[in-house]
């Protein structure tokens, strides 16, 4: 797989070192999120929103509702999206070296929108099994209506960068007889218990994928 275009604005400036414009490093981030924010120009003014999103081979998509005169703007438009997974803190002997272990990706390129149904059925099945493998064949399909509700933008993963920091603390040598505790403290997200949604029948099995949602 070819590395993302390498950029002016996509080249990290600051610690050069931790970025990356590794395709498999980058899609690795993104099939590890389930939200990002997307940056655009609304009005006349900068606008940043978060949502759900998903990737599709060398493409991300997102989506709302189409009534949302915001959404319809992003359609066409030159945006920023973002992704970012927070791995730990990083507690340092000196009020400087405090950091975060990291992982994040910044994405440019201008926003499509998806308008035929049976590409946004699609679209919608792959957001759906990112989610929970194995639940789009269980529910209900969305209706003529429901689809006309729903917009589904998309953009190319092609310019863009990976930063990320994975390293212990990173006090100076003279700090380091401090008598203060320092370290790494992980971050990891978990699944809580399913809570069953009001009236189910008490028949019904709780499905086996739920275990297998993947979050990190």
């Amino acid at each position: 797989m070819a590395d993302l275009e390498r950029t002016g604005r996509s080249q990290p400036m600051r610690h050069s070192e931790r970025g990356s414009f590794d395709r498999e490093t980058i899609n690795a981030i993104l099939d590890a999120a389930l939200l990002c924010h997307v940056g655009y120009v609304f009005d006349g003014a900068p606008l940043v929103t978060p949502t759900l999103f998903w990737r599709d081979g060398e493409r991300v998509f997102w989506h709302g509702s189409a009534a949302s005169r915001a959404l319809r703007t992003q359609a066409e438009c030159k945006v920023c999206l973002t992704v970012s997974l927070l791995d730990g803190i990083v507690l340092s002997r000196s009020a400087f070296n405090h950091s975060v272990n990291y992982r994040s990706v910044m994405l440019f390129g201008t926003a499509r929108s998806v308008d035929d149904s049976g590409e946004k059925l699609m679209a919608l099945e792959k957001l759906m099994e990112r989610i929970a493998r194995g639940r789009w064949g269980e529910v209900r399909q969305p209706t003529e209506s429901e689809l006309k509700a729903t917009s589904v933008l998309w953009m190319d993963i092609r310019e863009g960068a990976a930063k990320i920091r994975a390293i212990p603390v990173g006090d100076e040598p003279a700090d380091r007889d401090q008598p203060v505790w320092a370290g790494v403290v992980p971050i990891m997200t978990s699944l809580g218990e399913p809570e069953p949604a009001a009236g189910l029948a008490s028949d019904i099995e709780m499905p086996g994928y739920l275990s297998k949602i993947r979050l990190s």
